[in-house]
């Protein structure tokens, strides 16, 4: 009786205007070759955060298959980093101050 798991990249897609990348992986495990059992992880991966002072951080695909890595370095340009950055800022909540 062999088991076996393996995570394989089910579905990618790119979302939205500021291209967020969709990834959809699939987790199957087998006994002797045959399915068991399967299971779905899906994941939205944008192109980076605000810092304490409003600079935007790029996200770290490192540890990401080298299909999404590629699908990042492809969309998200300078460009659309700018316009997310400027997203971000213009809808981030005003945090108010007690007097």
């Amino acid at each position: 009786m062999a088991l076996t798991k393996t995570i394989e990249i089910d579905q990618l897609e790119i979302i939205g205007p500021y291209k967020a990348i969709g990834v959809q992986e699939k987790t199957v495990i087998k006994e002797d070759d045959k399915e068991i059992s399967s299971s779905i992880h899906r994941k939205i991966l944008n192109c980076g955060d605000l810092d304490a002072t409003d600079n935007l951080v790029d996200t770290d695909v490192s540890s990401e298959s080298t299909d999404v890595q590629n699908l990042c370095n492809t969309y998200w340009t300078t460009d659309i980093k700018n316009a997310y950055k400027a997203h971000l800022v213009a809808t981030k909540p005003i945090l108010e101050t007690k007097s």
